[in-house]
């Protein structure tokens, strides 16, 4: 006869092991790679249980880093963005380090400074095939690239589109010293003028500054 299953109690909440540091079900934390010389995973918890034992698990939905997607880590992608995946697992809560954020992008945006646990997600990744949702987002500058968090960038303030300051020739320093500016195609010399930034902010744009870390 098959031996019947222990049965597992649902917990509302767990300690992490060293610290007084609560977690919930809905919480996103750091959990303990395998290998040492690699970052910390990052996961959802969807559900906690304990066994007759008291052995808590947690049932996770990981959070995949640009690297560790099928296509790898491209341009656009910032230093502290994560995929939600579709991927599901059973990992020991004793793997939990400690707890993080995960920001809307457009929360994100406007942070005025960056922590070391706070990261931001705008796409769904699906692990199996690689894709992506959405699977178009809007592009800027003349490189027709996604918007990059950590990139500086400029609006032009005729055709309110956003340039990055290296894709126009134009320092760190010019830039946060400018006032307005005006693109190439805008300009009626047809030429970069630039006598400053316009400060206007667009959703889902940060003011025109690099993110404070």
């Amino acid at each position: 006869m098959a031996k019947a299953k222990a049965a597992k109690k649902a917990l509302d909440s767990y300690t992490i092991k060293g610290t007084h540091k609560v977690v919930k079900v809905g919480d996103t934390v750091l959990m303990r790679s395998q290998e040492a010389d690699k970052p910390p995973y990052v996961a959802k918890i969807e559900k906690i249980e304990a066994d007759s034992r008291s052995n808590v698990k947690v049932r996770v939905r990981w959070y995949y880093r640009p690297e560790e997607s099928l296509g790898g880590r491209r341009q656009f992608h910032g230093v502290k963005e994560l995929f939600l995946s579709d991927h599901y697992d059973i990992q020991s809560a004793d793997t939990i380090e400690g707890k993080c954020i995960v920001h809307t992008f457009k929360n994100y945006t406007k942070l005025d400074s960056v922590g070391s646990d706070d990261y931001f997600c705008r796409f769904e990744y699906k692990a199996a095939t690689g894709g992506f949702t959405p699977d178009r987002v809007a592009v800027y500058c003349k490189c027709e690239m996604p918007y990059n968090p950590d990139d500086l960038m400029v609006q032009c303030e005729s055709c309110k589109d956003w340039f990055h300051s290296y894709c126009v020739d134009l320092t760190p320093e010019q830039v946060t010293n400018m006032d307005k500016y005006t693109c190439a195609n805008c300009a009626p010399e047809n030429h970069k003028r630039a006598s400053g930034p316009s400060h206007k902010t667009p959703d889902m744009k940060p003011e025109l500054k690099r993110r404070k870390r």
